[in-house]
């Protein structure tokens, strides 16, 4: 696996100058992704906010081949286009080189475009599928999705008189994609670059379909200081909201146990969508969700073989 070292000198293929929010870590993430892809890369991203930023017409920030298309269909763009190569390769008329990257949010990903991306891992294309998951729709206005987690206010899961947030817990979908059968499936953050950027070089080593679901925490959507957004991405691996494991045929190993596991609590009162669970009569929501989160952190690590 690439150093740090070896890193920095390859080519940044997602430039400066995007229009990205102050402190977004969705920009962050490709540029880590984009850097342990040590290969030509052919990359497309669904309607959301990366594609928002980096190809407002008549600019782009890639510097490697990219497509867009529509919100619902990224993984049926790539795996047509992983087809496409395949034939060219057989005609002699392109090189077996190239190394094929969907990106999707989650809303785009968990919800609209389940459909395309379970056809396209079921049918098994040679591609990595990366879903950007900052939890809700926060291109089009913060409305909840299936990866909003319980409780946090969106503008369509408001917190008020008549509910006290998201009512629903969020969708398991790294599990769902172990589900799949594919040769590997991970989680993993950009505050934790040296265990994304090695998961990358996993993921596009594998013969067969790969999926990687990166939580990239949202300044806008979720309210933190721009400054602290790695910071909000670690500690929410510490308090076991989003561990860091891989699933290699079907083997799941844990890549980060914490040392001191945190309560969700610490995590939660540092984002303005959670603010209002603080008030009076919210105390169940949280008692909940670190049931929850207590729960889902004691069967992974079964799975994987692990104590606490």
């Amino acid at each position: 696996m690439a150093n740090l070292k070896e890193l920095s000198k390859r080519l940044d293929r997602l430039s400066g100058g995007h229009r990205a929010c102050a402190g977004c870590t969705e920009p962050i993430a490709v540029r880590q992704i984009l850097l342990a892809a040590d290969s030509p890369v052919v990359a497309g991203s669904c309607t959301g906010c990366l594609e928002v930023v980096t190809t407002i017409f008549p600019y782009t920030a890639w510097k490697n081949a990219f497509i867009h298309s529509a919100f619902e269909n990224s993984a049926a763009t790539m795996s047509g286009i992983e087809a496409a190569h395949k034939v060219l390769v057989k005609k002699g008329k392109a090189s077996k080189d190239f190394k094929f990257i969907a990106f999707g949010g989650d809303g785009g990903t968990y919800d609209i475009g389940f459909q395309s991306l379970s056809g396209a891992m079921e049918r098994g294309h040679n591609m990595l599928y990366v879903c950007l998951d900052n939890g809700a729709y926060m291109n089009t206005g913060i409305q909840r999705s299936s990866a909003t987690p319980k409780g946090a206010h969106t503008t369509t899961s408001p917190a008020g008189k008549v509910i006290p947030g998201k009512k629903e817990f969020r969708k398991d979908l790294t599990s769902i994609m172990v589900a799949h059968n594919i040769p590997y499936v991970a989680q993993t953050t950009p505050g934790h670059w040296r265990d994304l950027t090695n998961k990358v070089e996993k993921a596009l080593t594998v013969d067969g379909p790969a999926f990687l679901n990166i939580l990239v925490p949202c300044r806008l959507g979720w309210g933190f200081a721009p400054e602290t957004a790695l910071d909000v991405a670690r500690e929410a691996t510490d308090s076991c909201y989003w561990p860091l494991f891989e699933v290699e045929d079907g083997n799941w190993k844990l890549n980060y146990q914490p040392k001191e596991k945190k309560p969700l609590v610490n995590w939660l009162k540092k984002q303005v969508r959670f603010k209002h669970l603080f008030k009076p009569g919210c105390e169940e929501i949280l008692e909940d969700l670190q049931v929850d989160i207590d729960k889902n952190w004691k069967r992974l690590l079964d799975r994987c073989g692990e104590e606490a």
